[in-house]
């Protein structure tokens, strides 16, 4: 125990087993011995006794009392300004806390009252007085602690609940994505190498891990509109032709007519990252011309992502490009075609974006890789 508490120490109980802490506070050593005597032979009680209100309130907001009990005149510190000193502490903002004053002190047991005292009790004390405020502050403290403990309860079923309706809502994130798969067996290797290097410019963007997470999740479904292009032009092995393009253009309105309309937060930012993923800084993006930031955050996120994935990764109708290329494409087209916030924070994190590609290589359809759990990056 520190030096100051030295001299208070010899007043106090410290019975091991004592469940609630109440503080004595009173100059009076003999008034505060017959007090701590009175409230010490309360069951489940533990008594903390200071005959100066510097070191009691110097306790109470290192240890966290559950009821304190207060003189008004005493040196160094007067009861009234240890009142509201303790309900200035977050720490003992609710703690019951009873003055002493004298009965005919009224303005005083006004100015107590006023500043946030829970009882007042007058003197001279008396003994069955003392004990039964104290157990009816005592009551109250106890129901505030279950109040707490309910509190805690509640708030860990709902991280539960949360938790599982993320699973759910991820379940429905991967089996729409392998919907698209099926179509494009590429896209398998593809959404996975995209999900990841959109999580790393997310937190190189400084966003919160909650944000990160949900483009991470949302990611993989920004062809989920692939679904509805026809074969013969989702797996043409050539270039489209203009007719052709403009029908492979209409996958992200249908990747948003697929995830829209939904009250779920990731299945909102994933038919913005449909919808948005192929619009350009200048404008000159599909399908609303969108430009800036006009354009969702996901959906500039995942247009860096996805055309770095898109150059390195080989196609029927192309090879794969240099990885020194590409990353030269995405710092020329800065400004045009993506966010530089986001190209800034895609070069901050190529190390692990390089990292992520290495880590999910495209294979043959009858090997595909497993998906968004194999591997953390970044």
């Amino acid at each position: 125990m520190p030096a100051a508490y030295a001299e208070d120490a010899l007043l106090t109980d410290t019975a091991p087993d004592a469940g609630l802490v109440v503080v004595l506070v009173d100059d009076d050593v003999l008034g505060l011995e017959l007090l701590r005597h009175l409230v010490s032979s309360i069951p489940g009680v533990r008594v903390e006794a200071f005959a100066d209100p510097r070191n009691a309130l110097a306790w109470c907001r290192d240890h966290r009392p559950d009821v304190v009990i207060t003189d008004h005149l005493m040196p160094g510190l007067l009861g009234l300004d240890l009142l509201r000193a303790l309900r200035a502490d977050p720490g003992t903002a609710d703690v019951p806390i009873m003055m002493i004053t004298g009965e005919e002190d009224r303005d005083l047991r006004y100015a107590a009252l006023e500043s946030g005292a829970s009882d007042v009790l007058g003197k001279p004390i008396d003994a069955l007085e003392v004990k039964a405020r104290t157990r009816n502050m005592l009551a109250i403290r106890r129901g505030q602690r279950l109040l707490a403990e309910r509190s805690r309860s509640l708030e860990a079923e709902v991280r539960g609940a949360t938790a599982a309706i993320a699973a759910r809502e991820h379940e429905i994130v991967v089996r729409l994505s392998r919907a698209a798969e099926f179509r494009d067996w590429e896209t398998g290797s593809h959404i996975v190498r995209v999900s990841w290097y959109s999580r790393i410019i997310a937190a190189r963007l400084g966003l919160p891990e909650r944000q990160q997470e949900t483009i991470f999740r949302a990611a993989p479904m920004h062809d989920v509109g692939k679904i509805g292009v026809p074969d013969h032009i989702l797996l043409k092995a050539g270039s489209l032709d203009d007719a052709e393009f403009e029908t492979m253009k209409r996958h992200t309105v249908i990747g948003y007519g697929i995830l829209g309309g939904s009250a779920s937060e990731l299945l909102q930012i994933a038919a913005e990252v449909a919808l948005t993923h192929h619009e350009r800084w200048n404008g000159t993006g599909y399908p609303d011309r969108r430009r800036g930031e006009e354009i969702p955050l996901g959906g500039r996120i995942v247009a860096v992502a996805d055309t770095y994935d898109a150059l390195t990764s080989q196609r029927p109708y192309k090879k794969e490009w240099p990885t020194d290329l590409a990353w030269e494409f995405v710092k020329a087209n800065t400004e045009t075609l993506f966010d530089p916030a986001c190209v800034a924070a895609f070069f901050e994190g190529r190390h692990d974006v390089e990292d992520a590609r290495l880590s999910f290589p495209d294979q043959h359809p009858a090997g595909r890789p497993g998906g968004l759990e194999q591997k953390h990056v970044g």
